[in-house]
């Protein structure tokens, strides 16, 4: 009995135990913070403080039309355009471009702020929240330096999509190079090597070429450099120069159109089939083009024709100088007047067919003190060169940007820096 009785007493002492330890857990209170909605900016505001509408213009929109969809009164209209007039014309906003419209956050949801985008990087910012101000603004831009290059396996922008290069790089090379290199007859084999510098905004999203600094360019086994130089006895200009300090500029373009084809070379025992197979002379290259591509002044002069006659078709005429005159046949249309003065590089015309031709080509033709020649033979003038007292300054500036050329190493990746 004294046995049960001492189990029984600590039976009793270890339930009274384990009740006091029970007793003695307790489960902590969650404490949830109220966490804040991360701070979105853009264009100078806290969107976080608005009803933030986003939309794209749409053909027919109108200013007026736009505000007045958000419930802003023609009168209110009226005072906003009348006293922004001087700074941003309302009138002037265009279809695909986007917009933004910050709308207070009550009941009211009353429209307070309209952005304009006029480009990836400017803005104008109309508030009228209580006085109504206008302001042009710009987004901030980063300027990455980029070294790119390799070897043409069929053609310049071919190859640079198969690299995944920016074709705008491509394009601008193709502009430097424009008066001694001509782009329609590269050869698999040709390189290149570019440093070039690119704008973005937020650090991430890119919007265009900045500039291209310097480029080599091997055509055909032979090298050709170019560096961007600002020459201020000239108009305080940039031009490029090769390693010697020579202007790459000509007083005439190569083609009249970039990236086409020559279909078709000056040949004065041409046989031509839409004549039968005769001999007719051809006095002209053709450069083949889709329809509707740019033609470019080859120079800067004075348009003297600008019509539609016979076998030409749609063509301009341009006289540069009292040496040279060139002329541009078969446009879709013509894109200048007679009388109107043109530069180099301005688009005059589009590729089309209209005239005898058998498929859509710009026929580019070239007079030299009064008689047509064969431009891709002519000796052309040069640019205006630098000057010699630059030439030191030139030379300074150039080498770390040679030397940079020259370190890149054709058998290497692909690596863009």
């Amino acid at each position: 009995m004294k046995q049960i009785g001492y189990l029984l007493l600590i039976a009793v002492v270890l339930f009274s135990c384990k009740k006091e330890k029970e007793e003695k857990i307790t489960i902590p209170e969650t404490v949830t913070e109220k966490k804040e909605p991360p701070v979105i900016k853009e264009f100078g505001f806290n969107l976080n403080d608005f009803n933030v509408v986003r939309d794209t213009i749409k053909s027919g929109d109108s200013f007026g039309a736009i505000m007045d969809t958000h419930g802003i009164n023609r009168s209110k209209v009226f005072e906003i355009t009348n006293t922004i007039k001087d700074s941003f014309n309302v009138a002037k906003i265009r279809a695909g471009k986007p917009y933004m419209l910050l709308k207070s956050k009550d009941t009211t949801e009353k429209a307070q702020v309209f952005v304009y985008q006029n480009n990836k990087i400017d803005y104008t910012v109309i508030d009228f929240r209580d006085s109504i101000v206008a302001q042009k603004r710009k987004k901030p831009v980063s300027i990455v330096e980029k070294v790119a290059y390799g070897t043409i396996e069929s053609n310049l922008s071919q190859t640079f999509d198969d690299l995944n290069l920016s074709f705008l790089v491509a394009y601008n090379m193709a502009d430097i190079y424009a008066w001694t290199i001509d782009f329609t007859r590269l050869q698999a084999g040709d390189q290149f090597k570019v440093i070039y510098t690119e704008k973005f905004i937020e650090d991430s999203i890119p919007v265009g070429i900045d500039q291209i600094k310097a480029a080599y360019f091997e055509h055909r086994g032979k090298p050709l450099y170019a560096f961007r130089f600002k020459d201020d006895t000239i108009n305080n200009t940039s031009d490029y120069f090769d390693e010697k300090a020579e202007n790459l500029r000509r007083a005439f373009l190569k083609a009249p159109v970039k990236f086409s084809r020559i279909s078709s070379r000056y040949n004065l025992k041409r046989r031509i089939k839409y004549y039968g197979n005769r001999i007719r002379p051809h006095r002209g290259t053709d450069f083949a083009a889709p329809t509707g591509t740019p033609i470019l002044a080859t120079s800067d002069g004075i348009v003297t024709k600008s019509e539609r006659k016979g076998g030409n078709g749609k063509y301009v005429k341009i006289r540069h100088n009292a040496t040279y005159e060139t002329q541009y046949l078969h446009m879709s249309r013509q894109a200048v007047k007679v009388g109107q003065f043109v530069k180099q590089g301005d688009v005059i015309g589009y590729i089309g067919m209209t005239g005898n031709t058998s498929g859509p080509h710009v026929c580019y033709r070239f007079w030299k003190n009064g008689k047509q020649v064969d431009p891709l033979r002519e000796e052309l003038p040069t640019a205006q060169p630098l000057s010699e007292e630059l030439r030191p300054t030139f030379i300074n500036a150039i080498t770390p940007l040679k030397n940079q050329l020259d370190s890149i190493q054709f058998n290497k990746p692909q690596e863009i820096l």
